[in-house]
């Protein structure tokens, strides 16, 4: 396995980390989880500044084992992401639920599988592959699956990955508000 794979594998385990919040949402209120999402955010923002000129024990080895360069804000956008996904949906967690899934396993998985075995690049986005936004798409939708009915966890595993083949931005915060808004429709329209 490359360095670059093996930062790589980190991160996005870093990543699917956020599947916790689904954990605290059986424990917490809603206004808590944004709150926790937002002190997150912050203080990761702080602790990646603070690394730019100090070593701070356990963090900075974790955090410079897996940043792809010094100007990196995936972090403030994943937790953004959260963040919105949480405001926005809170009002039935689990679309909220399914959404964040879509995030963190989605995103991640077709990270992991692109870099390891994408050989067919979109044409449109040439550092995304194929092989990547299908494996965004099945576990997504396996995922989501067991938050929502089938045809809901279908629908936004497809907005889902097709958000994050077309997204030129950061697609951290893309990804689980349309995802999750295509769950709503499909669930108050169709059930």
């Amino acid at each position: 396995m490359s360095l670059v794979y093996k930062r790589e594998l980190i991160r996005q385990l870093i990543h699917a980390s956020g599947i916790l919040f689904i954990f605290l949402g059986n424990y917490l209120p809603v206004p808590y989880l944004i709150l926790l999402s937002l002190v997150a955010m912050v203080s990761g923002e702080l602790i990646f500044q603070i690394d730019k000129k100090y070593y701070i024990p356990f963090f900075s080895k974790i955090l410079r084992s897996c940043r792809r360069d010094e100007k990196e804000k995936g972090f403030i956008y994943f937790f953004s992401g959260l963040t919105l996904t949480l405001a926005f949906f809170g009002f039935n967690m689990a679309i909220a639920n399914a959404a964040i899934i879509i995030l963190v396993l989605g995103d991640a998985t077709s990270t992991l599988v692109g870099k390891k075995i994408g050989k067919n690049k979109l044409p449109h986005h040439l550092q995304k592959s194929w092989q990547g936004s299908f494996s965004f798409f099945m576990v997504s939708f396996i995922g989501a699956a067991t938050q929502v009915p089938l045809a809901p966890a279908f629908i936004g595993a497809l907005a889902g990955a097709i958000t994050e083949a077309y997204s030129p931005l950061d697609d951290n915060i893309a990804i689980p508000v349309v995802s999750g808004t295509a769950i709503t429709l499909i669930i108050y329209l169709f059930f």
